[in-house]
């Protein structure tokens, strides 16, 4: 499933201006999938009006095929940001072996987002898989952001109101990926020149 926003036509001064950002979303099953594509939905009305974003989504099981792994971790190596969705429990190998792969080869992503989506209220994310898409974007020089985090009215167990909790989820993940969009928006490596 690919979502693309039109581009306008290279000569334009619209197109010089309005950077491209590639969002790579790996997720875990149907619900881990749908609370990427709102993260991806909310960044394409906040920002779309000053760059256009494009995404790919890949399903976990489908980095299971080598093939597919192959065309997934280029997709990686030239995302602008790379969200994993999932529920936080272990990661299966093949997806350890994608991110690893994707890493070694060279990504320039702004940043690695872990979205947990939990379908039990007592289920808690498992800390070495935060930890390790962590320290993925320590090695791969990128911001990290997961959710969710601390956020307000979240507790440990995780039995704060659901709806709330995900619309504020949604909100804050993309504000903070919104905000480093902003903040890197004006370096060479977009291939501005300001």
């Amino acid at each position: 499933m690919q979502h693309t926003l039109s581009f306008p036509p290279s000569e334009s001064p619209e197109a010089e201006s309005n950077p491209t950002f590639n969002v790579l979303i790996a997720y875990e099953d149907f619900e881990s999938g749908k609370h990427a594509k709102q993260t991806y939905d909310f960044l394409v009305e906040n920002l779309g009006r000053d760059c256009h974003l494009t995404n790919q989504m890949w399903k976990f099981d489908v980095l299971g095929i080598p093939k597919l792994r192959e065309i997934a971790v280029r997709d990686a190596t030239s995302a602008d940001i790379i969200i994993v969705s999932c529920q936080g429990n272990e990661l299966p190998d093949y997806v350890a072996k994608w991110v690893e792969s994707w890493l070694m080869e060279g990504t320039n992503a702004l940043a690695l987002v872990a979205l947990f989506e939990q379908h039990e209220p007592s289920a808690t994310v498992n800390p070495a898989v935060k930890d390790y898409l962590a320290d993925v974007a320590k090695r791969g020089k990128m911001e990290f952001f997961a959710q969710p985090g601390d956020l307000p009215g979240h507790n440990r167990c995780g039995t704060a109101l659901h709806v709330p909790l995900r619309s504020s989820i949604v909100d804050r993940s993309a504000s903070d990926i919104s905000g480093v969009f902003n903040r890197d928006a004006s370096t060479p490596r977009w291939g501005l020149n300001e």
